[in-house]
């Protein structure tokens, strides 16, 4: 009975001890990303002005220098001292870049360009999708990747497909060039809730019995997914505000406010994966509502703390994913576990990135000429040089590619097979040189193909501090007239027959090419007369009572004293 109490004693210390080790191993791996970052700062700081580098690439480069220390210091065991969990991606380091820049966008922009986006994010992704794929099952064979299942082939289309919204936020600048910011991010977010839709759907369905039906069923779902995951980011941005007007946490505490803005934005995320909708439209549209209705019932102090504690939030996120992808891509086990020749490795790298150059060409053209003879505005166009920019811009390929593919082709962040092993370590080679090489290339590319002189025809506000554009922008409306001259050539009566139906395009040409004056000028007349009463929002003056007065005083007298 005592051996067994002396065993039983020695095997629970044993478990605390290993346990003990365990949380001494998690600290070290915090306290190292955490001084990462801290140098991923000052490294960016140092090189704002370096045309070549972006803090993105410079995390990259931060994360394969740091991951060859860590696997030459374990002699060769592992490169990482963090598991890759696409999880830990999807539901804590992506809510927060998306939001934000659902929250800062300029809003002129984005739905001056809604229709150039969503022909780009969603018609855009099938027609790469479609190249990738059948372009993959021609060339995998032929560099010994043989005998691959249809559903491996096509989720790498998907894996290639999906652009990365993350670093495009650090090579474009919206002040400098907002439509080519505006038509490159809105795709990318747009094109990431397509990408997640496709993936799904090819883990879901079997390819080897498919039928129209299920294409139909594809396409349904993602009209579903689109319109469901776009209503609840909506509603959430105006829950928030509604509270907030109605309640006004600030009279005694300007944390509430920013809290309950946070965790409504956070929460509309969460419940569009808890219903298997798309946490990426869901909070990129929240972001929008509460810039335009939220953030203007907020006291000012509120104001200037949200929205600097949105962007740092952001940023860490950022810096972080970028790290994590370097040090991850000198993953040992992963490399021990590929069968392929140096040759077949490198015809496999050659193929796939032969095919994102194609793929994003077959549609970037194509669309943006039927973009162009979709709107009359000269403002809104898109020449020939932004057409390249955004063909190069969105080559990047990121985290978004890296977790679809560790959920595809690994099980616990393993590699299930050599083949599967190989399609991993391609992925992340594609990941780091696209966002290495074309990153890079995209700020000289933008200066050699629109100089300044060149920019002033489009950007309103380069001329505009960073700081002042992002300040104005906050009171644009959400929707913008661009068209001013066809505005002023709208009168109520023409308004009014065109709410009732009377003037009806007889063409697709004339549906395409129809003014979209009108519904921004219907939109705004809505917007003030129903929807600025019931949740605030720009002009929004709340009523300062006598005691709300009184300890405002008080609180500045006790700021001095």
């Amino acid at each position: 009975m005592a051996t067994n109490d002396v065993v039983s004693v020695s095997h629970s210390m044993l478990l605390k001890a290993t346990d003990l080790k365990d949380d001494r191993i998690d600290v070290i791996s915090i306290c190292l990303f955490v001084f990462l970052l801290c140098a991923c700062i000052v490294l960016g700081h140092l090189l704002e002005e370096n045309r070549w580098m972006n803090e993105s690439i410079t995390a990259l480069l931060l994360g394969l220098f740091t991951g060859s220390i860590v696997l030459i210091s374990s002699k060769g065991q592992g490169s990482h001292i963090l598991e890759f969990d696409e999880e830990l991606f999807f539901i804590y380091l992506l809510p927060p870049i998306i939001f934000n820049a659902g929250f800062q966008v300029k809003k002129k922009e984005f739905f001056r360009n809604f229709i150039t986006i969503m022909f780009f994010g969603v018609i855009g992704v099938f027609i790469s999708f479609g190249i990738i794929s059948t372009g993959s099952w021609y060339f995998f064979s032929k560099f010994g990747l043989k005998n691959l299942p249809i559903r491996d082939i096509l989720a790498i289309g998907v894996i290639f497909s999906a652009t990365d919204s993350v670093c495009t936020l650090q090579v474009l600048n919206q002040d400098e060039t907002p439509l080519l910011y505006s038509l490159v991010f809105g795709e990318g977010v747009v094109n990431d809730a397509t990408s997640v839709v496709l993936f799904r759907a090819v883990q879901t369905y079997n390819f080897d019995n498919f039928t129209s039906l299920e294409g139909l069923q594809i396409g349904g779902s993602f009209l579903y997914l689109f319109f469901s995951s776009c209503i609840l980011g909506i509603a959430s941005g105006l829950i928030s505000a509604y509270i907030i007007k109605t309640m006004y946490f600030g009279r005694h505490s300007t944390d509430r406010e920013i809290a309950i803005m946070t965790l409504m934005a956070y929460l509309s995320y969460v419940f569009a994966e808890l219903f298997y909708l798309s946490g990426i439209l869901s909070v990129f549209f929240c972001g929008i509502v509460m810039s335009h209705y939220t953030w203007h019932n907020v006291t000012e102090n509120s104001r200037i703390t949200s929205k600097h504690s949105f962007a740092t939030m952001s940023f860490i996120a950022e810096t972080f994913i970028f790290l994590y992808v370097g040090m991850d891509a000198l993953d040992f086990e992963k490399w021990k576990m590929m069968q392929s020749s140096f040759t077949e490795s490198a015809g496999l790298f050659g193929s796939l990135l032969f095919l994102v150059l194609l793929g994003r060409a077959a549609f970037v053209f194509p669309l943006s000429a039927l973009s162009n003879y979709s709107t009359k505005s000269p403002d809104a166009k898109i020449n020939l040089r932004q057409m390249v920019i955004i063909w190069w811009a969105g080559l990047m390929r990121g985290a978004v590619s890296i977790a679809l593919a560790f959920n595809q082709f690994t099980q616990g962040g393993d590699a299930k097979d050599s083949n599967q092993a190989t399609l991993m370590v391609i992925t992340i080679i594609i990941v780091l040189f696209s966002t290495i090489v074309f990153g890079t290339a995209t700020k000289p590319l933008i200066s050699w193909l629109l100089p300044p002189h060149f920019r002033s025809n489009y950007s309103d506000s380069a001329s505009l501090s960073p700081k002042a554009s992002l300040d104005a922008d906050f009171h644009i409306p959400l929707l913008m007239d661009t068209e001013r001259e066809e505005l002023e050539a709208n009168d109520r009566s023409t308004i009014n027959q065109i709410l009732n139906g009377l003037p009806r395009p007889q063409s697709i040409g004339m549906l395409l090419t129809a003014p979209r004056s009108t519904i921004h000028h219907v939109w705004r007349k809505f917007d003030d007369s129903y929807m600025r009463p019931t949740f605030g929002g720009r002009g929004y003056v709340r009523l300062v009572s006598r005691r709300d007065m009184d300890i405002q005083e008080d609180e500045i007298l006790e700021d001095h004293s």
